[in-house]
């Protein structure tokens, strides 16, 4: 990271986008672990791979508030700074739309959604299969991987080769843990 990216972080203020994750806690996830958490890892995620743009790290720590949280007053966060508004814009891109399929979800951010959109998905993703492989749910996790090739990586392919690479890897790893499962299983 260079001084003038480490700069711009330092002039950053996420305490209340942390803040408001923290609606978040004591929220558990299908795939594993809990939503406060996953906030947080997709934001350590965007800055490992250099991403530092205000809004899309604070979007990044409230991206799963408006849909996972349906009584949340969305004024509370278009009043907290000046960015607020285009990061609850970016917010609203990420989120699922009532009666919205996955799959037409997940078009909709490939097709139409903007660039950091795009790349907080894809950020969001390699949270979510990190987390998978902390998951017995085999039919959610074959089912996720599935949808992981289908959707994600095209659109990975189209953001950032590194973050490409590493969701082909979990992909893969995580197909590894099923095969190994069922191998497992089928001996008993």
């Amino acid at each position: 990271m260079t001084t003038e990216q480490m700069q711009q972080l330092v002039g950053t203020r996420l305490a209340p986008y942390i803040q408001i994750a923290t609606y978040l806690i004591g929220k558990s996830r299908e795939g594993g672990g809990n939503m406060f958490r996953h906030q947080l890892d997709t934001m350590s995620i965007l800055i490992d791979y250099g991403y530092i743009d205000p809004v899309l790290l604070k979007a990044s720590l409230v991206h799963d508030v408006l849909e996972d949280i349906p009584e949340f007053n969305h004024n509370i966060m278009l009043s907290i700074d000046f960015e607020s508004h285009a990061v609850y814009n970016l917010v609203l891109e990420v989120t699922r739309k009532p009666g919205e399929s996955k799959p037409d979800f997940l078009l909709r951010i490939s097709d139409c959604g903007s660039d950091m959109a795009k790349i907080l998905k894809v950020a969001d993703r390699i949270s979510n299969m990190i987390s998978l492989g902390f998951v017995n749910n085999l039919p959610f996790v074959e089912r996720y991987i599935n949808e992981t090739e289908r959707y994600l990586l095209p659109l990975a392919a189209k953001v950032d080769y590194n973050m490409n690479r590493e969701l082909t890897d979990l992909v893969s790893s995580r197909r590894k843990y099923l095969e190994d499962f069922r191998n497992l299983s089928s001996k008993k």
